[in-house]
């Protein structure tokens, strides 16, 4: 019998619509002619979802009895027995209940499977056993449902309903997926909308996997090396050198712009073991590697252009990113061609990046203590010494009476080549050795070295002038392009030196390593005193000999270099250098100055606001309870029982508001000082919340209570149930008529979460911080509210006890505040 194939609606949460793709599919096969039913579908009571059942052939189920509970589970043998062509399957990694023939739905399907049955069914990306862990992670919650990924990779077909995380939250909020007494809840821990981007990613990348292991093993049954650009694979080449890092962070800045392209990192060894890098550089590198997500691999091979393409080729590669060559130019020039020309010879449709790195790119400045350079000194002697002899074989062939001015040019013409290459003393050399050529080979008495003829000696003298004077134009002219390098590396500095400074910021560590790198020093120091300002060093380049060269600076501290000797050319750039330092010191000390001011004026705006707050909410309940009092004492007033029962009552309203002000803001004077006294300890939070409740006088219709079984949390009883109280007294009063405001709680791994929730006006985004600020009102003008403290205190003493307290909307329009607390180990009993 031909087994069933096997279709899975793959999604990332629930409710992103994988039983309504499977029904909808399924009504699609039915209208074309194939025999189709539902084995078992969950619609959780969304309408939209039942409805796709009309039309459709709906199996029942068998009941099976479990601890005195009868629970319904899919009849596997009633759909064997019906043996249709297609079976809807819904929830894959759902557990039979104790007592069916399987435990699990995903064997029942195999069993359809093996019937000859095709199978279309639906799971969630959690229930995957080999990302059960990394689920939980990302969500806090344990997933106890899980399928093998066998199942679902030996899947003939795998289907990813997609849905934006905000699309599905919005879902969520229109009471599409749960009841509306969930839907905060669950807005507020598994449906967070980073939770949701997570498991979205997830999803994607394993089904990615898939697909890719799929083309993987097509390219290898049909011979295909040739690299199929389908995903993005970037191969680094390391060399075991400090560079190897910044390329590292190069490819991985390529394959993350591409979406989720693949990183490489392969390094090469020579099979005899020689000129090995550094263990320690490597294994930094291959941690380095696993950091940025991608792998590391290590090759053995004689040719390692040649071993750096096969692997590329090997991974289905399309970039393969080479570090610049650190070989100096006269061994590139003698040494042949490199790795990168090597790769980039047989890297064909592969991408080659060459990267720049700081090995390669040092600022530094050119020494103006020679015109030319020895490497072209000794150019211009091989020259010399390998032309004169060719030049003389080759003239020798043609020589006659008629040919020696011909001669006598070529000669004063290899002559000024040499000098235009080497310079003076390679163009001397040069011309000594051409007259001896001259006079041995072309002038009569041949191969004698004789000079019978005054213009002979005239010639040579001609030759020697002429080397000369090119030479010296040559070393001018080599000379002045030195003095314009440096000038063009010393405005290079200087730019980057004033550019550290303007962009603002700690720019003295900046500078000190410019400078370091521009005078290839060992060392520089910034010191104050007996303290270290800032500092740069470069062990590599530290010898025993080194000189050390202090410059006074401002601010009591001094410039102390520790390397070569400086010339007077350095000193005029050093000089520029140590005003930036300066300048950096000053700017430095300025902003530690306006740090250290800026508590100093949060609290003149504290207390300015405190006083002004003071001068009429202070004066307020002090001018009733002194009215009060004062008619009782009067002797002229004459009051009945009701009079002097209202007036004491009057004077004891306004001394409670008086000594709740007073402890409201020796309470944010404390916080303001770190110093407000927090006693933890195990608390219930249905505990903190009947005290509140009581404490405002409210009755069970004024509220409603939605506290489920949570765990105790750590914190202050006092503390907690006074930011309660003042949470409940905001939600009270803009909570609208026949909308009592509701208290929830729920528990979210570790952490325990309160939530107090109103259907009023709400906040708008970029307003909510500004609830927090102490003596805010957000523009409330009925001063006989309090004074803008009560929030400011909560959120106070909420992070005092390692908690958290914030604003989030409403579904449906108002403002929900959220206490977040650890919870402790134990449950409450």
């Amino acid at each position: 019998m031909k087994r069933g194939r096997l279709r899975v609606m793959l999604g990332a949460a629930p409710g992103v619509g994988k039983t309504y793709a499977m029904l909808e599919e399924g009504a699609r096969l039915q209208s074309e002619g194939r025999d189709v039913v539902v084995a078992v579908v969950e619609t959780h009571g969304r309408a939209a979802t039942s409805a796709l059942l009309d039309g459709l052939e709906v199996l029942p189920r068998v009941e099976v009895a479990h601890r005195g509970v009868a629970l319904d589970e899919m009849d596997l043998d009633g759909v064997l027995a019906r043996a249709p062509e297609l079976a809807l399957v819904d929830e894959l990694a759902h557990t039979n209940a104790p007592g069916s023939r399987h435990a699990k739905r995903w064997e029942d399907v195999t069993t359809l499977l093996d019937a000859g049955i095709d199978v279309i069914s639906t799971v969630n990306i959690q229930h995957i056993a080999s990302l059960n862990d990394v689920v939980q992670q990302i969500t806090g919650v344990p997933q106890r449902e899980t399928i093998p990924d066998a199942v679902l990779r030996d899947a003939d077909q795998v289907e990813l309903v997609d849905l934006a995380p905000q699309a599905l939250r919005d879902r969520l909020s229109q009471g599409v997926v749960y009841p509306a007494a969930r839907v905060d809840a669950a807005l507020s821990n598994y449906f967070r909308l980073g939770n949701l981007t997570a498991l979205r990613e997830l999803a994607l990348l394993w089904l990615a996997d898939e697909v890719d292991s799929a083309l993987r093993a097509y390219r290898a049954e049909h011979g295909i090396s040739a690299p199929w650009e389908a995903r993005e694979r970037i191969v680094v080449a390391l060399t075991g050198g400090p560079e190897g890092d910044t390329l590292l962070r190069r490819g991985a800045r390529i394959a993350q712009r591409s979406g989720g392209g693949q990183l490489y990192a392969v390094h090469v060894t020579s099979p005899d073991g020689l000129a090995r890098p550094g263990a320690g550089i490597l294994a930094a590198q291959r941690a380095l590697v696993e950091t940025l997500g991608g792998t590391f691999h290590q090759l053995v091979a004689e040719q390692v252009p040649q071993a750096l393409v096969e692997f590329a080729r090997s991974v289905n590669a399309t970039q393969l990113v080479i570090g610049v060559s650190r070989r100096g130019r006269l061994r590139a020039l003698l040494g042949g061609a490199g790795t990168s020309q090597g790769v980039i010879r047989l890297a064909g449709d592969i991408d080659v990046h060459i990267v720049s790195h700081a090995q390669a790119g040092r600022i530094g400045l050119p020494k103006l203590n020679g015109a030319l350079s020895v490497r072209r000194r000794i150019v211009g002697l091989i020259v010399a010494v390998a032309g004169l002899p060719l030049l003389t074989a080759l003239l020798a062939l043609f020589r006659s009476d008629q040919t020696i001015t011909t001669d006598v040019l070529l000669f004063q013409l290899l002559v000024v080549v040499v000098a235009l290459i080497g310079g003076i003393w390679p163009a001397l050399v040069a011309a000594i050795a051409a007259g001896f050529f001259l006079d041995f080979f072309f002038l009569p008495p041949l191969y004698v070295v004789r000079i019978a003829d005054p213009l002979h000696a005239l010639a040579l003298v001609i030759f020697v002038s002429v080397a000369a004077l090119v030479s010296v134009v040559v070393d001018q002219a080599a000379r002045r392009a030195t003095v314009a390098a440096r000038a063009s590396a010393e405005a290079e500095v200087l730019v980057a030196v004033a550019g550290s400074v303007i962009r603002g910021g700690d720019a003295l560590y900046v500078l000190v390593g410019r400078l370091r790198e521009a005078f290839a020093l060992a060392s520089v120091q910034v010191r104050q005193g007996d303290e270290i300002a800032a500092a740069s060093a470069d062990p590599s380049i530290a010898r025993d000999g080194d000189e050390e060269t202090v410059l006074p600076l401002g601010e009591k501290a001094e410039l102390v270099l520790r390397g070569r000797v400086l010339d007077a050319s350095d000193r005029r750039v050093l000089g520029a250098f140590a005003s930036q330092v300066e300048a950096a010191l000053l700017q430095r000390r300025l902003t530690e100055e306006a740090e250290e001011a800026r508590p100093i004026a949060e609290a003149d705006r504290l207390r300015s606001a405190l006083l002004a707050a003071v001068g009429h909410d202070l004066r307020r309940p002090l001018a009733a309870a002194t009215a009060s009092v004062t008619s009782l004492r009067s002797p002229d007033v004459r009051l009945s029982r009701a009079d002097r029962a209202e007036l004491l009552e009057t004077a004891d309203e306004s001394l409670r508001a008086l000594g709740t002000l007073v402890t409201d803001l020796l309470d944010v004077s404390r916080l303001q000082a770190g110093v407000l006294g927090v006693a933890s300890r195990t608390v219930a939070l249905d505990d903190v919340v009947g005290g509140a409740l009581d404490e405002l006088g409210l009755a069970p219709g004024d509220i409603q209570l939605e506290l489920t079984r949570v765990a105790p949390v750590q914190a202050d009883p006092v503390l907690l149930q006074r930011a309660v109280v003042n949470l409940l007294s905001n939600a009270m009063r803009y909570a609208p008529a026949g909308h009592p405001p509701v208290v929830a709680t729920s528990e979210l791994g570790d952490r325990v979460q309160l939530r107090v929730i109103d259907a009023g006006p709400g906040i708008p985004a970029e307003r909510r911080e500004d609830v927090f600020v102490p003596f805010q009102r957000l523009g409330d003008t009925d001063n006989t509210l309090g004074i803008g403290l009560g929030l400011a205190l909560s959120k106070g003493f909420v992070e005092a006890m390692s908690g958290t307290l914030e604003p989030e909307d409403t579904p449906g329009g108002g403002l929900t505040m959220v206490i977040e607390l650890p919870a402790t180990t134990g449950r409450r009993p």
